[in-house]
C-alpha cells in the first residue's frame, strides 16, 4: 500500500501531506458570532503555534444538513463568509468551510482556502466537479454510508478537472441507528489513493440524531480516535472545538474542549513522529 500521500499547498504560506509533519483543521461546528470565532481562532492558534503543527481554521457558514428545522444553521450566505474572510485576513491562516450548493462556490472560492464537501453530499457529481473547476482544495468527507474503496470514484470526479488538490477525510461509518463507529482500515484504503487523508475525531464519536431533535456524541473518546487514526497513517486530523461545548449551538456533546487541545495536539504528534519513518505505521 502507499504509504506517502501527495504534498498540497493550502493558501500562500501552508503545505501539507508528503512527508510534513502532522496538521490540524479545526474549530467550533458553526460560526456562533464573528467575536467568538475570532476568539476561539486566536486560542486555537495559538496553542497550534506553541506545539508547532500548521493550522487551518474550519466553520460552518451555513449548516444545511440538521437534525431538525429548529437547529441552528449559522449567519449563512453570503454572511457568513464574510466573517470568515475577516478572520483570514486578521489572523492570516487558512480558512476551510463547507459548500452545500454549486450556487454558492464561486463567492466561496474567493474566500476559502480549502472547500470542503460534506459527507452526505460526497457523492453529488455536479457539486464535486464544480468545486473542483475552482482550482482550490477539496476536502472531501467521506460519507458514513460508503466504504472506504468507494471513494476512488468521488476523487475521478474530481480530477476529471484536472484538479489534483485533494484530501480525503474519514469521519465515520454507520453502525445501525443513531451511532457511527471509526474503522481503522479506512485510512490506509484511502491513503493508497495517493492523497492526504484526514481523521475526524469528532464526527467519528458523533451519534446522529439521538437526542431526536439533535445530535450526541461522546466527546470523551475524541483523543483515542485521533491517536488511532494517526496510528493508521492519517496525514492530519479534523477536531470541532469549543470553549464551552455544552453551550454550543451545534455539535457540542461532539467536540473537543479547547482547554485540551494543547495535551491530544502533544500526544498526536509523538505519536506522528514515532511512525514517521516506517514505511507501514501498524
Amino acid at each position: 500500500m502507499n504509504t506517502e500521500s501527495k504534498e498540497i499547498s493550502v493558501g500562500e504560506k501552508t503545505k501539507i501531506g508528503g512527508s510534513l509533519p502532522l496538521f490540524l483543521i479545526g474549530g467550533p461546528c458553526v460560526l456562533e458570532s464573528e467575536d467568538h470565532a475570532v476568539s476561539l481562532a486566536t486560542q486555537i492558534k495559538g496553542v497550534c503555534d506553541m506545539v508547532g503543527i500548521p493550522y487551518i481554521f474550519k466553520a460552518s457558514y451555513d449548516k444545511a444538513n440538521r437534525s431538525s428545522l429548529a437547529s441552528y444553521r449559522g449567519p449563512g450566505y453570503p454572511g457568513g463568509l464574510q466573517i470568515l474572510e475577516n478572520i483570514k485576513n486578521t489572523l492570516d491562516i487558512p480558512i476551510l468551510s463547507d459548500v452545500h450548493e454549486t450556487a454558492q462556490i464561486e463567492r466561496a472560492a474567493q474566500v476559502l482556502d480549502i472547500l470542503q464537501i460534506p459527507a452526505f453530499l460526497c457523492r453529488q457529481t455536479d457539486l464535486l466537479v464544480e468545486a473542483a473547476r475552482t482550482g482550490k482544495p477539496i476536502n472531501i468527507k467521506k460519507g458514513p454510508f460508503l466504504a472506504p474503496h468507494d471513494m476512488k470514484n468521488i476523487v475521478d470526479k474530481v480530477l476529471s478537472q484536472g484538479n489534483t488538490n485533494i484530501i480525503l477525510t474519514e469521519r465515520g461509518t454507520s453502525f445501525g441507528y443513531n451511532n457511527l463507529v471509526f474503522d481503522v482500515r479506512s485510512i490506509p484504503i484511502m491513503k493508497n489513493l495517493g492523497f492526504p487523508v484526514v481523521i475526524d475525531a469528532s464526527h467519528s464519536v458523533q451519534k446522529p440524531g439521538e437526542k431526536g431533535v439533535a445530535s450526541g456524541g461522546e466527546a470523551e473518546f475524541i483523543p483515542h480516535v485521533a491517536a488511532a487514526g494517526i496510528v493508521a497513517g492519517a496525514d492530519g486530523v479534523f477536531l470541532e472545538i469549543h470553549d464551552n461545548p455544552p453551550k454550543a449551538l451545534s455539535d457540542g456533546p461532539n467536540s473537543l474542549l479547547l482547554n485540551n487541545l494543547k495535551d491530544v495536539l502533544n500526544t498526536l504528534m509523538r505519536i506522528k513522529s514515532a511512525i514517521k519513518s516506517k514505511e507501514n505505521p501498524i
